[in-house]
């Protein structure tokens, strides 16, 4: 079974992938999968009939507010990188947790570097599918890099001057 790296209860892990990734000209097997928009639009009402968890792979030109509707429905948001420097999926993750309030799983797929970990948990990821084969203990580090920060985020951590006032 394929793995990704979770955040849960503020440690990442590694964990089995419970979803299967689905393509648009692939059959859908049974089970959990994840796919894209334009196929959630057209199977995923039968999809979620069926008892399935259901999650939808939304690419960097596609508008998240479209999926404002299904949300509560869906088990899974993976976000795709289509390159490192293509930051529209940060964007897209603080849309989900706090103006659409989406409490599932917002996943990093595509061009996902551990760089970048640390920007993605404050932005709300909580799933990662690293491109570059890092380890967990890679991302824990990278995560885990900065001691403060200077703006409100996703993550709820302080910021630096809320902590020198205390």
């Amino acid at each position: 079974m394929p793995t990704f790296i979770r955040l849960a209860d503020g440690a990442l892990s590694l964990a089995e992938d419970p979803f299967t990734g689905v393509g648009d000209d692939q059959t859908v097997p049974p089970g959990d999968v994840i796919i894209s928009l334009a196929r959630f639009q057209a199977e995923g009402e039968g999809l979620l009939s069926e008892g399935r968890a259901v999650g939808v792979r939304l690419e960097s030109h596609e508008d998240v507010e479209t999926l404002a509707y299904d949300l509560p429905r869906l088990s899974v948001v993976a976000l795709v990188f289509p390159k490192f420097g293509d930051g529209r999926a940060y964007s897209y993750a603080r849309l989900l947790r706090e103006r659409l309030g989406f409490k599932g799983q917002v996943r990093a797929v595509g061009d996902v570097l551990r760089e970048q970990a640390g920007f993605m948990v404050r932005c709300g990821f909580d799933a990662f599918e690293p491109a570059d084969g890092s380890t967990v203990d890679d991302w824990r580090s990278a995560a885990e890099r900065f001691r403060h920060v200077y703006q409100r985020g996703s993550d709820a951590r302080a910021v630096a001057f809320v902590e020198r006032g205390a």
